[in-house]
């Protein structure tokens, strides 16, 4: 009589405690992406667990294959999200699976374990099926491949390496030609231009000469004028001085003058100063001048140039006439 009155309170008991736990209200789902796949193809077997929180659950441990002709590619991690309610949450795990035979197979349950304080029970997902088909052969041609063989294109970053080494090679070759027509020669392998055969004064009277007969000014192209001229005077300064004017500012290159004394008297940097700030004051500040400035522009032109000339040490040549201020005025 006593032991049937225990069996009997066991068995309330152990119900209660079922009921408790059935009513923490478990779920759980197991679905796949896709039930018609090709041999080789994957599909995902996805396991999603809705539970409270304060419930513990023990995923199942998947083999590897689940048959002999369904195996297991790779596993996710378990990842939790908190629910609206943020009593509950849910859980997930992904599986990556495939065959290699065609057939119909089946992913049989898999069981969770559940603890709820010191009672423990189990819930088991569905059993799923899927379909695995092979590709059909057309056996009046034989074995094909699935795909043609092609080839891939070549990318800049593989031929690089290649035209490098062209280059590299020619630069060589030059070299060593180079070098032997510099020993046959026996001259410097590297030099410096040679200098323009006729003195510095001779150019640039020439071409004070061309622009004095275009009569620029005249035509009312003063910017053309003034560029010409002062273009000249630099070409000339670089050719007789070695000082580089051209790419100096007006400021600077008069500055050069003023600091070696010895190039030129204070008359001919004064008609310097005069020709280049004038033209500066025209290409930039498009100022217009007088044509008592066009004139005597030109005029300190050929005076600058006559009076800081390199005189030669061969018999005297008739020396170029200075124009005088009426002369360019009438012109």
């Amino acid at each position: 009589m006593n032991q049937r009155i225990l069996y009997i309170v066991l068995f309330v008991l152990l119900s209660g405690s079922m009921r408790s736990l059935q009513a923490q209200q478990v779920t759980v789902k197991a679905s796949i992406d896709s039930t018609h796949i090709l041999i080789g193809d994957q599909i995902k077997l996805l396991f999603e667990i809705e539970k409270p929180k304060d419930l513990d659950i023990r995923f199942p441990q998947v083999p590897d294959t689940f048959s002999a002709h369904v195996e297991v590619i790779s596993r996710s991690k378990i990842d939790t999200l908190q629910l609206d309610d943020k009593t509950r949450e849910k859980l997930t795990q992904s599986l990556f699976i495939t065959s290699f035979d065609s057939g119909a197979y089946q992913i049989p349950p898999f069981y969770f374990k559940l603890k709820d304080g010191k009672v423990l029970d189990s819930i088991a997902s569905r059993r799923l099926a899927f379909q695995v088909y092979g590709m059909k052969i057309d056996t009046a041609k034989g074995p094909v491949d699935i795909k043609t063989v092609y080839s891939a294109p070549v990318t800049l970053k593989e031929v690089t390496p290649y035209i490098l080494g062209i280059i590299l090679i020619a630069a060589i070759i030059f070299f060593i030609f180079y070098y032997i027509k510099w020993k046959r020669k026996n001259v410097p392998l590297f030099s410096k231009p040679e200098k323009p055969a006729e003195p510095a004064h001779i150019v640039a009277l020439r071409e004070l000469d061309r622009i004095k007969t275009q009569k620029l000014w005249q035509q009312e192209k003063i910017k053309q004028y003034y560029s010409e001229v002062a273009d000249t005077i630099r070409t000339y300064i670089e050719n007789r001085f070695d000082i580089q004017a051209m790419e100096q500012t007006s400021a600077e290159t008069i500055g050069t003058f003023r600091k070696k004394m010895e190039l030129a008297d204070e008359n001919s940097i004064n008609q310097l100063q005069h020709i280049l700030s004038l033209a500066d004051l025209v290409k930039f500040a498009k100022y217009t001048p007088l044509p008592d400035d066009n004139n005597l522009t030109l005029m300190n032109a050929y005076f600058f140039v006559n009076q800081t000339k390199k005189e030669e040490l061969k018999a005297p040549e008739k020396p170029t006439s200075e124009p005088d201020s009426e002369e360019i005025t009438a012109q």
